[in-house]
């Protein structure tokens, strides 16, 4: 009969294959040479692009052995590099290389034609093609294109372009980059964004395009050495560095990805990080299945699950590369008469039953995050006190109007100023699953701000407030929440 020390001991002999291998990518030499050091946009700093040098990639994620196409537009005519990196912890780097591609030859490819619905797809052929190999670990990868100079004082432009490397495996953490929010907020090439129709910046049918490089932020401040990178190093880039500092058996997805719902099912707990506005229903559906199965949610991101989107297919066939904005997850409710100036064709189910609260209006506004629970078990071992509160965490956007849930608790809450002025009262809330499972929301876009700050991030600031950076107090709660979901 196996002793109980043997049976301990094959346990922990078959499972690092899984639960260590983040913890060992991570050991691995980063690179201390991965942000953009020559960008220059065009029309000055007024421009959304820079056509220098610019590309965007076949598909929003990858799986090994699959092939990824790159797509890439230089003008004038020029020879090209790109340089591949896993984005990270690594020893504080923030990024490991990979691999790069190249020399290769660009030239100028053309700007698509505005189509119905505003849609702007590019028709570019492919400058590289890339077969992701078996050895590389899920993450969030971005490519480094960097122009060679064709004649002398000539500068080797940069730009990104980002994609997501998936696998199937059962993890810990699942991290769903927020990547229908940066198409939707994607300038490119001239102001084409679903928030720049004349009609309103929320009106209905307007579509958007992963067909196209990423431009320069959209929202809060100007960043330039980001572009292309979609909003990954804005938003959520400061939770996967401390995620993976910390060595927690992570792995990562798109927002197309989980349209499947068995990517919620293959992990314990669900992340929604950052801006996460703009899903499919099946999205929802799948989310709110998952759950009842026993999948814990933390939604450490605010605005999320506002605006139906359903995937649609490219000018090619190609499916998921379109998404169009059709309706409102729990339609017109609240105060947001006084937004909407058209009614949409669809109108999703309310995501605050999904999530414990919601999107109100006014929805733009900042505050500290007020703490009226502390001696929930989130906060042991922080030191937090009733009427604490973590400086400028919340913002821009927030959630409020916590549905009626059993056992629904609101932890913090207080009032967000709307341009300074307007109230509009947020809550961070959390409630408990049908399986010893919970759904936390954090009820900001901003809380991964209080966790790290890694290179190439700066803090974002907007309505007059900022957050101040890493807390020991979010990354407490974090830690907290993320042992009892782990169990």
């Amino acid at each position: 009969m196996i002793s109980r020390r043997a049976l301990i001991q094959s346990i922990a002999a078959a499972a690092p294959a899984a639960s260590s291998l983040i913890r060992k990518e991570n050991s691995r030499t980063g690179s201390p040479d991965w942000q953009l050091t020559r960008v220059r946009l065009d029309q000055g700093t007024r421009g959304y692009r820079t056509s220098l040098v610019e590309g965007y990639c076949s598909q929003q994620s990858v799986a090994a052995g699959e092939t990824l196409k790159i797509f890439v537009s230089t003008r004038p005519a020029r020879k090209f590099t790109i340089e591949i990196f896993r984005m990270g912890y690594y020893q504080g780097r923030g990024a490991r290389r990979m691999t790069v591609l190249g020399p290769l030859q660009g030239g100028p490819q053309p700007d698509p034609p505005i189509e119905e619905r505003r849609l702007r797809q590019c028709r570019w052929e492919p400058a590289a093609e890339l077969k992701i190999p078996e050895d590389w670990p899920s993450g969030v990868y971005l490519g480094r294109l960097n122009r060679i100079p064709g004649q002398q004082h000539e500068h080797a432009w940069q730009s990104f372009i980002i994609f997501v490397v998936r696998d199937r495996r059962k993890a810990d953490v699942l991290f769903q980059v927020s990547d229908n929010t940066w198409a939707a907020y994607n300038r490119w090439p001239d102001d084409y964004s679903m928030y720049t129709d004349p009609r309103h910046a929320w009106a209905p049918r307007v579509a958007a395009s992963f067909d196209r490089p990423y431009g320069k932020y959209a929202q809060i401040y100007d960043h330039p050495l980001s572009i292309g990178s979609g909003e990954f190093l804005l938003w959520e880039f400061p939770l996967c560095y401390w995620l993976e500092s910390q060595g927690y058996d992570v792995t990562y997805t798109s927002n197309v990805d989980m349209i499947d719902p068995g990517q919620f099912t293959r992990c314990k707990a669900f992340l929604s990080i950052g801006h996460d506005e703009y899903w499919d229903v099946r999205q929802y559906a799948g989310a709110m299945a998952s759950i009842k199965s026993g999948v814990t949610h933390l939604y450490l991101s605010g605005n999320a699950v506002m605006g139906v989107t359903p995937f649609q297919p490219s000018h090619s066939g190609q499916p998921n590369r379109v998404i169009s904005r059709e309706g409102v997850f729990g339609g017109m409710y609240g105060n947001f008469n006084q937004f909407f100036k058209e009614p949409f064709p669809m109108e999703g189910p309310k995501a605050n039953l999904l999530m414990g609260a919601h999107s109100v209006y006014p929805f733009n506004g900042g505050d500290d995050w007020k703490i009226t629970k502390p001696k929930h078990w989130m906060f042991d071992g922080t030191g937090v006190k009733a009427g604490d509160a973590i400086p400028g965490l919340v913002g821009w956007e927030f959630h409020g109007d916590p549905a009626p849930i059993d056992g629904l608790e609101i932890v913090a809450e207080g009032d967000a100023l709307s341009g300074g002025t307007r109230p509009s009262h947020w809550t961070a809330t959390i409630h408990p699953g049908p399986k010893r499972n919970f759904v936390f929301n954090a009820s900001t876009i901003w809380w991964a701000q209080g966790l790290s700050s890694p290179p190439g991030h700066i803090l974002p600031w907007s309505h007059w407030v900022r957050p101040h950076g890493p807390d020991p107090r979010v990354q407490g709660i974090t830690r907290n929440l993320l042992k009892r979901a782990l169990g």
